[in-house]
């Protein structure tokens, strides 16, 4: 099973993109993609921005992460 994060793009420098997580940022490369700018959202995997996707599509995705955390016991 494969996890894929959406999060947004909020700087790109050759390869590398710094990717915003609802908070978190992490540099995730961005080889496998054509065309990334400032401001798109991408799916990442291991490291790796695998496709673009658009912010409502994002959004819809976080929002179900935040119900499913929800739910989850908490230690």
């Amino acid at each position: 099973m494969c996890l894929a994060v959406p999060g947004e793009i909020i700087d790109v420098t050759g390869n590398h993109a710094t990717v915003d997580f609802g908070g978190a940022q992490r540099e995730v490369r961005i080889d496998l993609l054509e065309s990334v700018q400032k401001g798109d959202f991408v799916l990442v995997h291991v490291g790796y921005a695998i496709q673009l996707i658009d912010r409502e599509e994002a959004e819809e995705m976080l929002k179900a992460w935040r119900e499913v955390s929800e739910e989850l016991p908490h230690a």
